[in-house]
């Protein structure tokens, strides 16, 4: 497998690398829960860049991992194979069979640059996408595809790294995959909430901003170092967003929306440790 870094002068920022890796010839082939038709792969490809140009906008240097056009074809949404903090790295074990084999390649890559690597192991599942870090607080989604026991190990590893952590049941609210489908955090105490989490108990320390209705598909929007990363097409949610002082980059994710993928999905953000 290769992967190539590709550095950037200007990482200066709370976040100095991200790892990605764009949709494989496969990509259609992968698991979806939402009736929007197939996606058309150059233009996948093409978003995908722009996705990358725009974190390279933000200062990061990317980690590029090769696509994996034969066996793995959900693999460009890397978000769901770790979890990365500034004290450590935590492998998930993701909650679809189909995808355990991902996470191989995202050991090898971040042995580069954590000394060690914690891991969740059976009988829990957990898939990146349902964790959202606030500070120094982890909100852990329990859903269809990370446990209850997936949940409390991973609790365990943020606590061992110093963090605080709390679950959120959302296997009873229609229409998101994972809790980072309605929900985001911009810093400053600040959460992005789609209504149907906007009222719940675990976020009440938090300054919410509602995603307006018909929006909800941004709430999975991006702060990364000085701008917010936000899908085109949701002009409602970006004026309240730029209306605290946010610069937005609206990035098209229409083929990564028809595979239940988000903005988060396509990178692992991290700084590395030392």
């Amino acid at each position: 497998m290769l992967v190539r870094i590709v550095e950037n002068p200007y990482s200066d920022g709370m976040f100095t690398h991200a790892v990605i890796r764009p949709p494989g010839a496969n990509f259609a082939e992968g698991l979806t829960t939402v009736e929007l038709g197939t996606p058309d792969l150059k233009v996948a490809c093409k978003q995908h860049t722009a996705y990358c140009e725009a974190l390279q906008r933000c200062g990061l240097t990317l980690v590029r991992l090769d696509a994996d056009d034969l066996h793995f074809p959900d693999s460009t949404f890397v978000e769901d194979a770790a979890i990365l903090t500034p004290r450590g790295a935590i492998l998930m074990r993701p909650g679809a069979p189909s995808r355990s084999g991902e996470v191989d390649a995202i050991r090898e890559t971040l042995q580069e640059f954590y000394p060690r690597l914690d891991a969740i192991i059976a009988p829990g599942t957990v898939d990146g996408g349902d964790i959202c870090e606030a500070g120094d607080h982890f909100f852990i989604g329990i859903s269809h595809r990370t446990n209850e026991a997936g949940a409390r190990k991973l609790a365990e590893i943020l606590a061992r790294q110093g963090y605080r952590a709390s679950c959120v049941d959302i296997r009873g609210i229609p229409n998101i995959l994972h809790i980072k489908s309605g929900i985001a955090y911009l810093g400053e105490s600040r959460l992005v909430l789609i209504d149907a989490l906007a009222e719940h108990a675990a976020f009440r320390d938090f300054e919410v901003i509602r995603v307006p209705a018909g929006d909800e598909y941004a709430a999975n929007c991006v702060r990364v170092n000085e701008f917010v990363l936000i899908p085109a097409g949701f002009p409602e949610l970006t004026r309240r967003i730029e209306e605290l002082g946010y610069a937005t980059i609206p990035l098209a994710m229409s083929e990564f929306q028809k595979m239940d993928g988000g903005l988060s999905c396509l990178s692992l953000r991290f700084t590395p440790p030392g």
